[in-house]
């Protein structure tokens, strides 16, 4: 069994004191993470007055039902694609009235990769007041490290974010 070697609980303590600070809330759109984003953020003891909800959409009609993302999105380029988690950040951040948001559709492995997708393959969308900003990470080792190192990218990125709105 692979040993926890990110370190979760201080990136989700350091958004949740940037959160309070603002008195500003987060949500969650997670595909390929499952809920883990969601799952460091309420580790923190008292995140419910900064985080009230998040998502689990795994299956692309849960992304279309839930997060309102075009289903034109998904058919075009796939659900691991720029497009979808922009959608899926902004119908987040909407239906659970958030300042900020984080999405992330990826490809976990070990299959389903492809030449223009391989395994390791994680699309990150982070809304802010500001806009939202996407970016694509390809990122090495098994499932669990796939989901894990997205996860810290997520919470790292939306902390980097914050900090810089100031």
């Amino acid at each position: 069994m692979n040993a926890p070697i990110f370190d979760t609980e201080a990136l989700a303590t350091e958004l949740g004191r940037l959160l309070l600070a603002r008195g500003q809330s987060v949500t969650t759109a997670e595909s390929c993470t499952g809920g883990l984003i969601a799952g460091a953020i309420t580790d923190i003891a008292g995140s419910s007055n900064w985080f009230n909800r998040g998502f689990v959409t795994y299956s692309n009609s849960a992304k279309v039902d839930m997060l309102d993302v075009p289903p034109a999105f998904i058919q075009g380029l796939g659900a691991v694609s720029e497009p979808v988690v922009a959608a899926m950040v902004q119908g987040a951040m909407a239906a659970a009235s958030a300042e900020w948001g984080i999405a992330v559709s990826g490809i976990a492995g070990p299959g389903g990769g492809s030449d223009d997708k391989p395994v390791g393959t994680v699309w990150f969308a982070w809304g802010s007041p500001l806009g939202i900003v996407t970016e694509r990470c390809v990122f090495g080792g098994d499932r669990f490290d796939v989901r894990h190192r997205a996860v810290v990218h997520a919470l790292g990125k939306l902390v980097q974010l914050i900090k810089e709105s100031r």
